[in-house]
């Protein structure tokens, strides 16, 4: 089974999130679907700095992952 897929129902943070994302970018075998998939982890990095910029404040107790699980069923749902 892939990394990605054994993490699910395991992420408990953003940093968790972003590992999981490095592991389903590594087993994406489209290339657009992949370069989605890093520009998302690449937001979700620095989403601090957007937030700031923005004036807004950062969501609390955010459901990293739901997001996953989001995130991957919409990968190989029919």
């Amino acid at each position: 089974m892939d990394k990605h897929i054994e993490m699910l129902g395991k992420i408990e943070s953003r940093e968790d999130f972003l590992v999981f994302m490095q592991h389903f970018i590594k087993a994406e075998q489209d290339a657009s679907v992949r370069d989605y998939l890093e520009a998302l982890a690449g937001w979700t990095k620095d989403m601090d700095g957007y937030y700031k910029n923005a004036g807004k404040e950062m969501p609390a107790n955010i459901n990293w992952d739901l997001i996953a699980t989001l995130l991957y069923a919409g990968s190989i749902y029919e």
